[in-house]
Parts: C-alpha cells; structure tokens; sequence
C-alpha cells in the first residue's frame, strides 16, 4: 500500500486545490487559471502546450524504473459552474471563491465550491509538482468550458496527445467508477416578443430555495425546476404582462431559484400562491416574495406574455426514458436551465442528455415543435458524443484490484447519464482505455457543494497506487 507521508517532497492536493480556488474560473473565464499552469509548468522545466481555447497540455517524463509502461493521460477540467447565493456580493468574474474546512467537508462561502473540476485540476498538479512518486510518463489534459458543452475538449487536437490510457479524474462518489456516459445537446429557443407603453407600479415574484442539482445527477430525483414553477404561478395572474422575468445561471444545472416583475389586474396573494409553490415542490423548503415595486419599464404585451408562459409550461423538462439495460440508469432526459427576458426576445436554454443517439434526436425534434407551435425558433449546438462502455479494459482491471487492495472492499462500476469529456476523448484518441474516477463531493452545481476531506485523500492514495501499478 502506498503511503503518501513516504513523499515528502510534494506540495499536496488540497494545497494546490486552496491555491486554484483563488482564481475566478467560471465557464467562459478561464484565462487567469491557463495562464496559472502555463506558469506553472515552466518554473518546473516542463513541457507545455495551451491552445486558443485555453486548454493546457503539460507533460512529464516518467520517473526511474517505469520508463517502459505505457504513458497515462490525466484529465479533467478547468471551468467551474459560478452560481451563488441570493444577496452574495462575490463578483466570481473576477473574484476566486473563499473556501473553508466544516468538518470532513471543504466548503465555499455564499458560491459553488468547484470541486467540480478542480480536485482533478489539484491532483494533476500535485503529480506533476512531485520528484519522488513513481509515475510511468504523464500527458497532463487541463480543458476549459467543460460546463458549457465540452468546448475544450473538442477543441483538443488529437496529434497533441500520444497516450492511450485515461484517467478522467471528473466522477464524484467514492468508490464508483464510471465507464461510460450520455451524450447531449444544447438547443437555444429564441422567442421574438413585443412591448406596450412604460409602467409605474407593477409587482416582484420571487422563487427561492429550492435544492437545484447537476441536470444529470440529479435529474431523476423529482427536484423541482424554479423556471417551471414560477411560470405555473404566473399563470394563475390574471390579465398578466411581463416586465422582466428570469431563472438560472447554467444550463447543466437544475434552476434553483427565478424571478419575475409584472403587472396584473388583481394584486397577487402572496399566501395563496405560497401555498401553490409548496404543492409543486412537496420535498423542498421553498419560499415565495411578492412586493409591490415602481419601474419605468416597458411591459410585454398581454398576448405575448400569455404566449411565453405558454412556452415555457409546455417545454418539458425531467427524465424522458429509463434505460432498458442498465437498472435505474436515465437513458433520456432535458433541462430547461435558463431563461432571461430581454427587450424584444426572450431566450430559454435548454441541455438535452441520452445514451441513445436516435432518442437525442427525437428529444431535440419534440422541443423544436413545442418552440414552433409557438412561434419561437431552436438553435441547437454543443452536440457531443456518448462515451460507450468498453467490455475489456486493462485500465478498469488494474484500478479495480488498487482499490480493492487498498480498501479491503470492492468498488462498483457504473455509466451515467451525465456528459464527460471521455465521449469527446474517445471519439478522437483511436482505441483509448478510459475511466473516470474521483472523490466524494455533493450538491454540485449549487451554493450547497462541499467535498469530502476523507475521500480526496483517498482518491489520491488510490490515484498514486494505479500509477504505480499500470
């Protein structure tokens, strides 16, 4: 068994993972942490590649003894989902995120923790880093906007990569390894609308509270969309025209909270509608604010307004299909992630997931007629491929005997309906072993995202034994 107190000469994990944590690195801000590893790799002499899309590929040669084992890819991602708390004043493009121990759990103050990637981030750094862990050859794969629709790994150029082992280090329950995932597709509906006169007084809905969650994780849980159930109590207003109206920060995460100013004919019932919320959303700690506000906006017509309620109360959202090989595995599933209302259009976001090419399909053809049947148009994007299960890994044997060695137990071997950066890899790296393994870390996505002290440890003593043994 490896001993990670026998190196002494390392930085650790957790202490690189406290350094990248400074620096703001939401999806689409990932210039500050690319130009962290391309620093860091040249203060240590090592070979260094960034890309126009601020992937980093640094490489390190293998250390004594271990020279003739084949090279292992690390992976993971440098782009964090950046929500926050209402009332948080972090402004995360700028500002890193303030961690802090709560027992076994590392948290964040008021924002997402970014476990979600950076404890892959932190690990390949800490082997890098290191003189005196064995290691055959390591290409280190840091990309960005994972979160976005795996833009950097499709960015990647294959010619840059020569190894054919992977370890993806971006899976989040101890003791699961994931050989394989869904696919996806993000489709952008874009509804053309029209504005009356400027009002004075009009009143302010909002949804708060509510668990929100990764769209793939936790998408057959039975949480609650915020944008879908503040769309359902507007509708109960009568005469409703809509001055703004907004819910989610990312499309891969479950909305957990939504807004929405407006006028009506009656004023609203703040308990009447308190109550509605609650029976839409029996399993969590909702809250509804409703205030009366002065605004010199223009409010959408009462015609378009019913049609955007309409719009958004038809889109589905939820699981779609269970897999009918795998028990309790979601096949297909859609998240209405974001929705914003500007001047003249409103916009709605939505990431689509399935293990099953054709089903993905049909998926994105449901929601394009839902969109068109109410004059609204779809621009899909962001596709990216499954990741399918290989039925024989050297890769998968080794890690499962570390684990069972090290832990006295064995591990579970699962596919997800979560997207991962293996489908992309995959598709590109010809005859690639690949599987994703990482610590226990919960409530990603949202404000509530901790990590497990006791589990990165042990991901990295299982990491640096898998290394040693592959």
């Amino acid at each position: 068994m490896i001993d990670v107190r026998d190196y002494p000469n390392i930085s650790t994990p957790m202490s690189f993972f406290e350094a990248i944590s400074k620096i703001p690195r939401g999806s689409g801000n990932t210039r500050g942490i690319a130009d962290y590893l391309v620093g860091f790799a040249k203060e240590r002499g090592l070979f260094v590649k960034r890309d126009g899309a601020d992937n980093v590929i640094i490489k390190k040669a293998a250390t004594v003894g271990l020279e003739s084992r084949p090279t292992v890819v690390l992976q993971g991602h440098t782009d964090i989902v950046a929500e926050k708390v209402a009332g948080c004043l972090k402004d995360m493009e700028k500002e890193g995120v303030d961690i802090y121990r709560d027992g076994d759990s590392i948290r964040a103050r008021g924002t997402t923790l970014g476990a979600d990637d950076g404890v892959a981030v932190a690990y390949m750094l800490a082997l890098l880093d290191s003189r005196d862990i064995p290691h055959p050859a390591i290409e280190a794969v840091f990309t960005s906007d994972e979160e976005t629709g795996l833009i950097g790994a499709k960015a990647i150029c294959p010619e840059d990569i020569s190894g054919r082992i992977m370890i993806n280090l971006d899976s989040g329950e101890d003791g699961i390894f994931t050989a394989g995932c869904a696919g996806g597709i993000r489709a952008d509906v874009s509804l053309p609308i029209k504005r009356d006169g400027k009002v004075n007084t009009a009143y302010s809905l909002s949804l708060l509270g509510l668990l929100g969650g990764h769209s793939g994780v936790e998408i057959d849980k039975g949480r609650a969309n915020a944008v879908k159930v503040i769309a359902e109590l507007l509708s109960r207003l009568p005469d409703l025209k809509l001055i703004s109206l907004s819910g989610g920060n990312a499309d891969n995460a479950i909305p957990r909270e939504a807004e929405a100013v407006f006028t009506t004919s009656a004023k609203p019932c703040e308990e009447t509608l308190s109550a509605l919320a609650k029976e839409l959303c029996p399993d969590e700690e909702v809250r509804l604010v409703v205030k009366e506000v002065t605004t010199d906006e223009s409010a959408v017509t009462k015609e378009d307004s019913s049609v955007i309620i309409s719009l958004v109360r038809s889109m589905p959202t939820g699981v779609v299909a269970m897999s009918k090989d795998i028990d309790g595995l979601v096949e297909t599933s859609l998240n209405v992630g974001v929705i914003r209302l500007f001047d003249s259009e409103l916009s709605l976001t939505v990431s689509l997931r399935s293990s099953v090419g054709k089903s993905k399909l049909a998926l994105l053809e449901r929601v394009t007629e839902v969109a068109a049947s109410h004059g609204a148009r779809v621009n899909a994007h962001s596709e990216y491929p499954a990741w399918e299960y290989r039925r024989e890994s050297h890769l998968r044997e080794v890690t499962l005997a570390s684990y069972e060695r090290i832990f006295g137990k064995r591990a579970e071997v699962v596919v997800i309906h979560a997207g991962l950066e293996c489908g992309i890899f995959s598709d590109k790296l010809k005859g690639l072993d690949c599987l994703s393994f990482g610590p226990a870390h919960y409530d990603i996505h949202t404000p509530d995202e901790h990590l497990s002290v006791s589990s990165f440890s042990k991901t990295w003593e299982l990491l640096l034994d898998v290394l040693k043994n592959i």
